[in-house]
């Protein structure tokens, strides 16, 4: 089982603090993955250079409609930081009209990106909200086909439609995802913006999410998987630290 935790680049203090948690307390963590969000100063593969790669694989989020297929812009980035694994996402629109936004589409951006480094691993993601499980399902499949060799998920909150989802996944290329919410308002959020589904039994506390996140890492030590921890605006200790006990 791999074990993956998500580092947002607020700030580069703020990146070094979280990565120096990860070392020094999570000696289970592998990987390190590192999102692009527009509204803040850091790209997520210029992150490269703060995350120590002789310890860790280094995943960064690429968005497909920052990129027009008709340059090489995306594979110079790719060759100048020696990327060697990348996360292709569509992307949501940026925070004002000073990113320009191209029309291309994230299978093609992952088709295009494997015929120009037949080597790289190319990870997709994948939401199981987004659409109906056979909708889901196939656009999955259409990723594979296009060349993708991994998925990370958006996070699970209910083991029942892990399971589902298990069923025609295999387990060395996928990702759960994980997000503890420890808050109403977080639980709304989730539900309102990305129509997340959480259990009956769900509570927003800690103890909840720390025994969700145990139940995925039994899921995946019987059944194979890997972890994606994305870990929102918690306190890391207290939520992590009772994971390796």
């Amino acid at each position: 089982m791999r074990i993956s935790f998500e580092v947002v680049p607020r700030t580069h203090e703020a990146m070094m603090e979280q990565l120096a948690f990860v070392e020094n307390e999570l000696p289970f963590v592998d990987t390190i993955n590192v999102p692009d969000l527009l509204r803040f100063p850091i790209r997520s593969w210029d992150a490269i250079s703060d995350v120590n790669t002789d310890k860790y694989n280094f995943i960064p989020h690429i968005r497909a409609i920052d990129f027009d297929l008709n340059t090489q812009r995306l594979q110079h980035i790719i060759e100048k930081n020696e990327l060697s694994k990348i996360l292709l996402v569509s992307g949501d629109p940026p925070p004002d009209m000073s990113f320009p936004v191209f029309n291309t589409k994230v299978i093609d951006l992952i088709s295009t990106i494997r015929k120009s480094f037949p080597d790289i691993e190319i990870f997709a993601g994948f939401d199981p909200y987004r659409n109906s499980i056979k909708d889901e399902k196939e656009y999955i499949n259409r990723k594979f086909d296009a060349g993708a060799d991994a998925l990370l998920s958006q996070p699970f909150f209910d083991m029942r439609l892990l399971e589902i989802y298990s069923d025609f996944i295999p387990a060395d290329k996928v990702y759960w995802g994980i997000s503890p919410v420890i808050t109403d308002k977080s639980k709304n959020y989730w539900e309102r913006m990305n129509h997340a589904i959480f259990p009956a039994d769900y509570e927003p506390s800690y103890a909840w999410n720390i025994n969700f996140a145990k139940k995925v890492f039994a899921f995946c030590e019987k059944n194979g998987g890997n972890v994606y921890f994305m870990p929102i605006r918690i306190d890391l200790k207290k939520y992590f630290l009772p994971l390796i006990k």
